[in-house]
């Protein structure tokens, strides 16, 4: 089995290609790999030449991964992306991944770590938060509008899926729920969620704003709807440029393959100006 070939992103802005034993890097410097297989890279690593920068294991389009890949960008880390084709799991992932997801993180040190929560918080812990400053109440908070996001990715992915305009009506307004709260929190003065610095919140939240945007450009259908500060804390955060920096290079193509095909409601194009108005559960998407 073939798996594709891993990308590496550094600070620098350069992308570096990974034939199958060994890294190529332009402009930078070049480090020698000479694998058996992918697990003996990931699982048995003692070389420390093969351990100088974080590996995420990934889903093109996962929205957990972005949030992963975001928040590195944001800390300005260098880091190594592998994609895996989640219908067809290789077995080395499925040795370092107990709960069979993505996104996995390979540490610096050869440590594999799941769960994309956990993720974060040991990107923060490990490399400095993104706002040292907050007090213990603060962080919490942060944490608890960053989780919320994240806890709605899935709602997300389904809405996107629609095949009906009854599901596409009933699940986006239970995202709408959600933008309703938020907007609420949201100061109309403010760049960022908690100020004129990117946090944890908006690195979270970027994930859902960022796909909103695509899903609106390409079919026309606008999730966040007339909600004016929310609008405005996504127009800020694309500007940032992490929403692309954070994903793969073709992931627009990727995203709007699966999102946006004829299996979809906002994918045919004969149904695309469709407005939500209620609210029932929603069934998790297969994006991730």
């Amino acid at each position: 089995m073939t798996t594709a070939a891993p990308f590496i992103r550094t600070a620098r802005g350069a992308y570096l290609t990974t034939p199958q034993n060994q890294r190529v890097a332009k402009n930078v410097d070049v480090f020698p790999v000479f694998l058996k297989s992918p697990a003996s890279y990931l699982v048995n690593i003692t070389d420390r030449r093969f351990t100088t920068m974080i590996k995420i294991v990934s889903f093109k389009i996962c929205p957990f991964v972005q949030r992963v890949t975001a928040l590195l960008e944001a800390k300005g880390l260098d880091y190594e992306v592998e994609f895996i084709s989640l219908a067809d799991k290789p077995a080395w992932f499925l040795q370092i991944a107990p709960n069979g997801q993505v996104p996995i993180l390979i540490t610096d040190q050869g440590q594999a770590l799941f769960e994309s929560e956990a993720i974060v918080e040991y990107i923060q812990d490990a490399y400095g938060a993104l706002q040292p400053d907050l007090s213990p109440e603060d962080k919490a908070r942060e944490r608890a509008w960053g989780y919320l996001a994240a806890k709605n990715y899935l709602v997300q992915c389904a809405a996107q899926r629609s095949n009906t305009q009854e599901d596409l009506t009933s699940r986006a307004a239970k995202l709408g729920q959600l933008f309703d709260k938020v907007e609420k929190q949201l100061s109309s003065g403010a760049t960022f969620f908690s100020g004129e610095s990117i946090g944890w919140v908006d690195i979270a939240w970027l994930v859902l704003l960022h796909r909103a945007g695509l899903i609106q450009e390409s079919s026309g259908f606008d999730f966040i709807g007339d909600r004016p500060k929310l609008k405005r804390w996504q127009g800020n955060l694309l500007k940032t440029g992490l929403a692309e920096k954070s994903v793969a290079t073709d992931f627009d193509m990727a995203f709007r393959d699966f999102y946006l095909s004829e299996q979809t409601l906002l994918g045919r194009k004969e149904q695309t100006e469709v407005q939500p108005c209620s609210d029932s559960s929603s069934k998790s998407g297969g994006c991730c």
